[in-house]
């Protein structure tokens, strides 16, 4: 038996605004809610056909525990019809993309509703242990005197607070936050602090020329009497003179990872349609393009930047396909350090030996096919959404151009990298 294929019909997206601003009040579920929605009203789907729901989140929100689950609800799909939360860190919006097709694969379903949400700014911020444990023991009193001197003990530093969403940048593992990740790769490959504000200030330019071309895979979201229709982190006048006055922020005397050539810290939500090409057909809908392959691979959690490369070269090897088959590449961009870094690594052969264990590089990628609409240092980077984002806005580039393959990846903290072969249809 042949193995189906899986066909995006429809994607639509929220704009991306930077945390703390246009969307502060809104949480990752009222975020999916409006992406979802808006897809099935545009293509006027009976959402009783939908076999699932998947939805990608690093965040999820403490009072929404499946939060693929309660976006559904609340967009208006069947309580009949299921729905998950996954996460693969910056992929999670990817790994409900691929997990749909998994699931097609094997046969548990033919029209999945996939979206990616994330919204940075409700991260929450989390009582030290000490206050955790004076808080537990000020529930357990009883009386009012008891509870007095539970009150009395609490000090200054118990009103501390971690903030998650620092915490959720650390690697445990190697005890590393991602921007310290970045500077072991400009300090291993000796990429520059120009270089560095170079590539973000080219991701601003190309981000600001694509506007139009952006606008038309976003839906409004109205919010406190007023709608929300653009991306706001775009910087149209942005110079390469205002980007060298930044501070590190990851090494303040020695490093070369500031808030301009790093990514955005993001709220956003994506949804798309996704479905087998015979159910398309049954439907008589057109697709916009189809999954040709992809794969995930592991890499060193302290380099994860280079995930991208790792996943590129284990697709290839799936799908024979090269970097010279693409009329696009995207490389998210985390950090332009870590994009810089992954640019290098394609084309060395000693990297291709002595860390992929092949015999010659990925393969140089040109500029020209490179994140051509901008990316996370333009357009930012809600974790649990960029994944998808970068399905819809290539397809929807592909289209534009009539071209026809886009490799798209990303680097995942922990030590990963996804890769996604696209063809537009």
């Amino acid at each position: 038996m042949s193995t189906p294929k899986m066909v995006i019909v429809d994607g639509v997206r929220t704009p991306f605004c930077k945390a703390g601003t246009d969307f502060a009040n809104l949480d990752a579920d009222e975020l999916g809610k409006v992406a979802v929605n808006n897809l099935l009203t545009r293509n006027d789907l009976d959402p009783m056909l939908i076999d699932e729901v998947i939805v990608g989140c690093v965040g999820n929100p403490n009072d929404a525990a499946n939060l693929g689950r309660v976006i559904a609800l609340r967009a208006g799909i069947p309580d009949s019809v299921p729905a998950i939360t996954v996460s693969r860190n910056c992929a999670s919006g990817m790994e409900a993309f691929t997990q749909a097709y998994e699931k097609i694969c094997a046969d548990r379903g033919e029209i999945f509703v996939v979206a990616g949400v994330e919204s940075m700014s409700n991260y929450p911020l989390l009582f030290n242990e000490a206050a955790k444990a004076k808080f537990t023991k000020l529930a357990r009193a009883r009386g009012m005197m008891k509870r007095l001197n539970v009150l009395a003990s609490f000090r200054p530093s118990d009103l501390s607070p971690r903030i998650a969403l620092q915490l959720g940048l650390n690697d445990p593992v190697v005890g590393m936050n991602m921007g310290e990740t970045a500077e072991l790769l400009v300090r291993e490959g000796g990429i520059s602090r120009e270089e560095q504000d170079e590539f973000a200030l080219e991701s601003h330019l190309r981000a600001a020329s694509s506007l139009e071309q952006l606008e038309e895979e976003i839906c409004p979201v109205y919010n406190k009497g007023k709608a929300i229709l653009f991306d706001n982190g775009v910087r149209e006048n942005q110079t390469m003179e205002a980007l060298g006055k930044l501070r590190p922020v990851f090494d303040r005397r020695n490093g070369t990872v500031t808030a301009g050539n790093a990514s955005q810290i993001t709220d956003g939500a994506v949804a798309l349609l996704v479905m087998t090409e015979r159910k398309a057909a049954e439907l008589d809908l057109k697709p916009i393009g189809e999954l040709t392959g992809y794969t995930y691979a592991g890499c060193d959690p302290a380099r994860m930047g280079l995930g991208p490369v790792h996943a590129m070269a284990k697709a290839e090897e799936r799908t024979g396909l090269n970097v010279d088959s693409a009329d696009l590449v995207e490389i998210n961009e985390a950090f332009a350090a870590q994009v810089l870094a992954c640019l290098q690594a394609v084309e060395s052969e000693k990297f291709a030996r002595k860390v992929l264990g092949r015999a010659r590089p990925v393969g140089a990628i040109p500029m020209e096919k490179l994140n051509v609409n901008g990316g996370g240092i333009s357009l930012g980077h809600p974790v649990g959404a960029t994944g998808a984002r970068l399905i819809l806005t290539s397809l929807r580039e592909l289209k534009r151009r009539h071209q026809k393959r886009a490799l798209l990846s990303l680097c995942v903290g922990g030590g990963q990298g996804a890769a996604i072969w696209l063809e537009a249809l």
